[in-house]
C-alpha cells in the first residue's frame, strides 16, 4: 500500500485546496489523523480537537507522513495542502478516492448489530473478494473517509459501517461511500435523545438510502416493525426470522458457543454454523446471507465465511474464567441489545447474573426505558447488579418484577466488590452497557480465583 497513489496536486483539486508546485506531484497512501497509528507514506490530517492536530504537524512528518492536509500555515518546508476546513476536505478527497476504485461497497446501519453485521459481511464476501471494511469505531465523518483512503486499487469490496446520533449525518456518509448495497439492521430507540422518536430514527437511518449507486440493492430487517413497514416503497429485500422475509431463518440450535441453522430464500436452502450464540447473531448473519447471495457467491462460500466468523473487541464474547461463565458485551446497549443479551443469558448454565451498566442517549425516554429493561432482566436473571445513571430504574423494574436480589452502586469498585462475594462456581454473568459506563472496569477489577460466594449463595 505505501507506494502513493493520490499526489498532492490532484487531491488539492479535488478539495478546493492549494498545495505549493514544488510539492504538487509528491504522493501518498492512505491517511491518519493520529501521529501514533500513522504509517509511512500517509497524509497527515491535522484536525482542530482538544488538541490542535497542527501542533503534531512536524511529529507526523518524523513518523514517515508523506505530507499535511492544514488549515493554518506550517513550516514551509513540509509538503502540504491548505484548505479552509481540513475534516471537510478529507471528506472530498475521500469521495473522489472512492469513485476511483471498482469496489462493490456495502453500507450498513443500524440501531444495534451494525458492527456485528459488517463483521460477518466482511467475512462472507473475503471468501471470494479483496475485501476491507471500517474497523473499531471508524464509522463517523472522519473514520470512513480513512478507511476509504486505506484502499488501494486491489481492493475488490468494501464493508462500511455508517453510525450516527443527529439527522444529516447518514446522509454525509453515504454521500462519501456511494454504496451498492445498504443494509439497515434495525431501528430501535438508541440516540432517541436527538432524533426525537423511532419515526425520527427510521427517517435517519433511511438516509443511507440517498447514496445508493444505480441499480444498487437496499436490504432491511423485516421483523422490525418501522422497517417491515417501509420495504415495498423502497423495493427492499428483507432479511429475519420471520417467514415473510425475502430470506429467513429455519432449524434454529444452539449448543454450548454454536449456533445452527438453515437459511431459506433466492430459492436455496443453505446450512450455516456460527461459532456464536444467540437469535439476534441468526437475524445478523442472515443480511450477511442475503448481500453474498446478491454478490453471486456460492453457498459454499456464505457458508465458509460465517463458519469463521468472530467477534471482536467486547462484543459478547463468552468464556470461562475460574469456574465462573462470563459473557463481555460492554461495547455499547440499547433496549434493544440488552433484550437480545437477557435471551443469551437465559439460555445459559447455572446462576444467571445481570451485571448493567446505564444505558446513555435515551434522553426522556431513559427512565422508562431503564425501568422495562429490569423487568426483562427479571425474567433472565437470578441477580443484578447495576451502576450508573437511572441504574436505580433497572432495580425498581426488577425488583417489581420478582427478582429477589436487585442492586444499584455508584461505583465500580463498590460493584465489583459486591459481586466478588456474591460469585460461585458454575455462575453465568452478563457484562453489558453503554461505552461511556466502562462496565469492562467491573470485569478487569473481578479476582475469580478468590470467589467468595458470601452474600447470596
Amino acid at each position: 500500500m505505501r507506494n502513493g497513489r493520490i499526489t498532492l496536486g490532484r487531491a488539492a483539486q479535488w478539495c478546493g485546496g492549494t498545495a505549493a508546485p514544488e510539492f504538487a506531484e509528491i504522493a501518498f497512501s492512505g491517511a491518519n489523523f493520529d501521529t501514533r497509528r500513522l504509517q509511512p507514506g500517509e497524509l497527515f490530517i491535522a484536525i482542530k480537537g482538544a488538541r490542535d492536530g497542527h501542533d503534531f504537524a512536524e511529529t507526523a512528518m518524523q513518523n514517515g507522513a508523506a505530507a499535511v492536509l492544514a488549515s493554518r500555515p506550517l513550516d514551509p518546508a513540509i509538503p502540504a495542502i491548505y484548505v479552509e476546513d481540513t475534516v471537510k476536505a478529507l471528506q472530498e478527497i475521500a469521495r473522489h478516492w472512492r469513485e476511483q476504485l471498482h469496489i462493490k461497497a456495502v453500507g450498513v446501519t443500524g440501531s444495534v448489530g451494525k458492527t456485528t453485521t459488517k463483521g460477518m459481511i466482511a467475512s462472507v464476501l473475503q471468501t471470494a473478494f479483496v475485501t476491507q471494511r471500517t474497523e473499531e469505531n471508524f464509522n463517523n465523518g472522519i473514520g470512513l473517509p480513512v478507511t476509504l483512503l486505506g484502499m488501494d486499487e486491489t481492493c475488490e469490496a468494501a464493508v462500511l459501517e455508517m453510525g450516527m446520533n443527529h439527522f444529516g449525518e447518514i446522509s454525509l456518509l453515504t454521500s462519501i461511500a456511494q454504496p451498492d448495497i445498504a443494509v439497515i439492521t434495525n431501528v430501535g430507540t438508541m440516540h432517541i435523545e436527538y432524533l426525537g422518536s423511532r419515526e425520527g430514527i427510521l427517517k435517519a437511518k433511511l438516509e443511507i438510502l440517498e447514496g445508493l449507486r444505480p441499480g444498487g440493492v437496499a436490504i432491511f430487517n423485516g421483523d422490525n416493525d418501522l422497517l417491515s413497514g417501509v420495504a415495498a416503497q423502497h423495493h427492499a429485500l428483507t432479511f429475519g426470522l420471520g417467514r415473510q422475509n425475502t430470506i429467513h431463518a429455519e432449524d434454529i440450535r444452539s449448543r454450548d458457543d454454536q449456533t445452527d441453522f438453515t437459511a431459506v430464500g433466492f430459492g436455496k436452502r443453505i446450512p450455516i454454523t456460527l461459532r456464536t450464540v444467540g437469535e439476534h447473531n441468526v437475524v445478523n448473519a442472515l443480511a450477511a446471507v442475503a448481500v453474498g447471495l446478491c454478490c453471486k457467491l456460492t453457498p459454499e462460500q456464505i457458508q465458509e465465511g460465517l463458519l469463521h466468523f468472530q467477534n471482536h473487541g467486547m462484543r459478547q464474547k463468552m468464556y470461562v474464567r475460574d469456574g465462573i461463565h462470563i459473557i463481555e458485551d460492554c461495547y455499547n446497549a440499547g433496549p434493544e441489545s440488552m433484550r437480545a443479551s437477557f435471551k443469551v443469558l437465559a439460555g445459559a448454565q447455572g446462576r444467571k447474573i445481570a451485571v448493567l451498566g446505564g444505558m446513555l442517549e435515551l434522553g426522556s425516554f431513559a427512565p422508562r426505558e431503564h425501568y422495562l429493561v429490569g423487568k426483562e432482566a427479571a425474567k433472565a436473571a437470578d441477580l443484578l447488579f447495576a451502576y450508573g445513571e437511572n441504574s436505580g430504574e433497572y432495580v425498581r423494574g426488577a425488583l417489581e418484577e420478582g427478582m429477589q436480589y436487585a442492586r444499584e452502586f455508584d461505583t465500580h469498585e463498590d460493584l465489583t466488590a459486591a459481586l466478588q462475594k456474591t460469585l460461585l462456581p458454575g455462575d453465568t454473568v452478563l457484562f453489558k452497557g453503554s461505552r461511556g459506563m466502562k462496565m469492562e472496569r467491573v470485569l478487569q477489577n473481578l479476582d475469580t480465583s478468590e470467589i467468595g460466594g458470601k452474600e447470596n449463595g
